[in-house]
């Protein structure tokens, strides 16, 4: 099975599918709330540290995992560790990303609610954008029914395979979200009064810089990347021995990053050019969460000349930007099931489809069932994955697997220094960095 098994058939394929696996609806609502939060420019200084130092070392590790087994994400644990617990962090990526989806499509399915209202017009009515959102959250059946629809969609493209599916739509999907961002920046920073938003994003403010920025800072780099959920395991498993890993890790974090720091160079100069409550806007941008995407920013790109265009893009954008996310998380659930159960791809996704359906009608009926699938993923499972990935490389793994991986059989060169420098950071560091992440997350 493993030898037939389908890879990527471009490099820009390959960064193409792992950047939407890491951008996501995080990018848009919780970097700038994160940023806001942290005084701005110092919380992006800290945050492309983290990126470095702790996000590309964990993610260089989820390649090499999937690349080197070339199967699903357990079936690359127990194959690489055989006989052996490690198997169960595989699975534990797995679930992981299973109930991601059974909140995620809940609010992938608002995007499109939302995009649909923009196009019409309908939003152009709306008075109070906080009762508009709370009468969507008090309809169960609205939010299925969309949910459902996204769910198919996701499952339409995971059906087509890895190079017509995954890879075609992401090198699609990818451009025009980037094309998406640009415009809407651009329009944002023409806004008068938008440079006071630059200024609070860009310039250093030490008075608004809380004591844990830097575990904020890390969560949020390990949150955006998407590590620890076994997406980039099985992206890497679709990984041609031609890639390099190490550079492909780069230009992912470097493309997801910019796409962070663009989210905020909209969402920044709009706040402060357009609201009507100056004193209070930063205490808006820090609440963030859905609120941030469909009140705050509705509300003020309403203010907005030729308003009807500017939501319809936004919301487009938020809607490509889950896509290319819940595409990821289902691959990684519908290869495992259709690898260790000897399934055919269209019967694994109808199984998982089926499964994300309950969950996502669950997580709109219920918003505490909703909440919980989201704490324990954020604060529990996605750190968990990620320390035992560090752990796994930087410890157990053959450093001979290691070393033929980040140098494709010796074809890269690489020397001892690096090699050292990237262990020392996945036995000591990361591992440290997730704990302190971890422990903050259940006390903070």
């Amino acid at each position: 099975m493993t030898n037939k098994r389908v890879t990527f058939a471009s490099k820009i394929g390959v960064v193409a599918a792992a950047a939407g696996s890491a951008v996501g609806l995080g990018n848009m609502w919780r970097f700038p709330s994160q940023a806001a939060d942290g005084g701005g420019a110092i919380f992006i200084f800290v945050y492309i540290a983290c990126i470095l130092f702790f996000g590309i070392p964990v993610m260089m590790s989820e390649f090499i995992i999937g690349r080197s087994a070339h199967v699903n994400t357990a079936g690359a644990f127990r194959k690489l560790a055989p006989g052996t617990p490690w198997k169960w962090v595989g699975r534990l990526g797995v679930l992981t990303g299973f109930l991601i989806l059974g909140f995620y499509m809940v609010v992938a399915g608002w995007t499109i609610i939302y995009l649909g209202q923009s196009i019409t017009g309908n939003l152009l009515s709306v008075d109070n954008f906080s009762t508009h959102f709370s009468n969507l959250l008090s309809n169960p059946i609205k939010q299925t029914l969309w949910m459902i629809v996204f769910t198919l969609l996701t499952a339409y493209f995971i059906l087509s395979g890895v190079r017509k599916g995954i890879e075609k739509s992401t090198k699609i999907f990818m451009p025009l979200l980037f094309f998406f961002l640009i415009i809407l920046a651009i329009r944002a920073i023409l806004l008068p009064g938008a440079v006071a938003g630059l200024d609070f994003l860009f310039k250093p403010n030490f008075d608004n810089v809380k004591s844990t920025v830097f575990l904020d800072a890390m969560g949020q780099a390990f949150f955006s990347l998407s590590v620890g959920m076994g997406c980039l395991i099985t992206y890497g498993s679709y990984f041609n021995k031609d890639i390099n890993l190490t550079k492909t890790a780069v230009q992912v974090s470097v493309l997801d990053t910019l796409v962070a720091i663009i989210a905020g160079m909209i969402i920044f100069p709009a706040a402060f050019a357009l609201t009507a409550n100056p004193n209070t806007i930063v205490d808006e941008l820090v609440t963030g969460g859905p609120g941030l995407l469909f009140i705050t920013i509705p509300e003020l790109f309403n203010q907005m000349s030729g308003s009807m265009i500017w939501p319809a893009m936004f919301f487009s954008l938020l809607a490509l930007a889950a896509l290319t996310s819940t595409i990821s998380l289902m691959e990684v659930v519908t290869i495992y099931i259709s690898e260790e159960y000897s399934m055919s791809r269209k019967k694994s996704t109808l199984l998982v489809t089926i499964g994300v359906i309950i969950l996502g009608t669950t997580s709109s009926y219920s918003t505490s069932f909703f909440n919980i699938l989201d704490a324990s993923t954020a604060k529990y499972m996605l750190p968990a994955g990620g320390l035992f990935i560090s752990i796994f490389v930087g410890w157990y793994l053959n450093k001979q697997i290691v070393a033929a991986e980040l140098t494709n059989e010796g074809q890269l060169k690489f020397g001892i220094r690096f090699l050292k420098v990237y262990v020392f950071l996945l036995r000591y560091v990361a591992p440290t960095a997730i704990l302190a992440i971890f422990v903050y997350g259940i006390v903070g």
